[in-house]
């Protein structure tokens, strides 16, 4: 199977899990029934904001979402049945080493929701625990090798969060880390993950400030002839102007496909919303707004 997908891609993801049960609900340790019912609720406010923002304009063969199975099983299923383009997460929540979910048993889950694309989050630093990361690789390549002989796709969530020592090199200066440092590292573990036999359709990039660092890792993210692979910038929960910043500097590199943004899109509505200053409809309202705005931004710069 050919790899890689470089069709505009434009995902509201709402995976989150332990985001939601510890930071917004405040809730520690195994949940209730009730308090799984709340959360999935919630989520379903963030749907609903994206069906409408697609009966809105925004191109349906462009629009997805990324939402887990454990709150959001039932938007998954509908979802698939309105043909919309689905992300399902396969990695446990809050950890700092990729492990699956669902263990071994991770390809039954994936079969049973057939998302568009099975995505992970990882956490990987080459110049970190080299064992941990060999680890990680092992999983994921196992992972990479399923989807692809089941002619499923693979979004890759790099997160290469900064060691101290590299911290310390800079000041502690995390935005320092940003700029100077994290594209060499983005680069080098893309490298390295392909190195072991990870093969991402997809690569879930952090913010990046400058267009020629996004030229070096759409150049890694495609080298070996791995041409059609895309890339999409995230959100990670920074403030509008940044986001802002960072889909306009991807939007007008080749190979930047789209964008997930999700926190900064949802998060304040939700909160306005739980608080009751604000009503359902208004929520629905807000984030879908938000959502169009991202879309809109993105393919005007591009």
């Amino acid at each position: 199977m050919a790899i890689g997908y470089d069709s505009p891609l434009y995902v509201l993801p709402f995976d989150h899990r332990a985001t939601f049960s510890k930071t917004m609900f405040g809730w520690e340790g195994p949940l209730a029934p009730d308090q799984s019912a709340q959360i999935a609720a919630i989520k379903d406010v963030i749907y609903d904001a994206f069906k409408s923002a697609v009966a809105e304009g925004v191109p349906k063969a462009r629009a997805g979402i990324l939402v887990d199975e454990q709150f959001g099983a039932s938007i998954l299923r509908d979802a698939q049945a309105n043909g919309f383009i689905t992300a399902c997460p396969a990695e446990k929540s809050g950890q700092d080493e990729f492990d699956f979910e669902y263990g071994s048993d991770f390809a039954r889950h994936i079969e049973e929701f057939a998302p568009t694309f099975c995505k992970v989050l990882v956490r990987y630093n080459p110049e970190g625990d080299a064992e941990a990361n060999r680890r990680q690789a092992a999983r994921l390549k196992q992972l990479s090798d399923y989807l692809h002989e089941s002619g499923r796709l693979y979004m890759f969530e790099l997160l290469v969060p900064p060691l101290p020592a590299q911290l310390q090199g800079l000041g502690n200066d995390k935005k320092a880390y940003d700029l100077q440092l994290r594209p060499d590292l983005m680069v080098r573990a893309i490298h390295e993950l392909q190195d072991a036999g990870v093969e991402a359709d997809v690569w879930k990039i952090e913010g990046i400030e400058r267009t020629e660092d996004c030229q070096r890792v759409v150049k890694a993210a495609r080298r070996g002839g791995r041409d059609r692979v895309g890339c999409i910038i995230l959100g990670r929960g920074e403030d509008d102007e940044k986001v802002r910043h960072w889909l306009r500097t991807a939007a007008g590199v080749p190979g930047f496909i789209g964008f997930a943004v999700g926190r900064t899109t949802f998060w304040n509505p939700l909160v306005d919303y739980r608080a009751d200053r604000i009503t359902r409809e208004d929520a629905v309202a807000q984030i879908a707004a938000s959502y169009r705005e991202w879309v809109d931004l993105f393919e005007s710069a591009k």
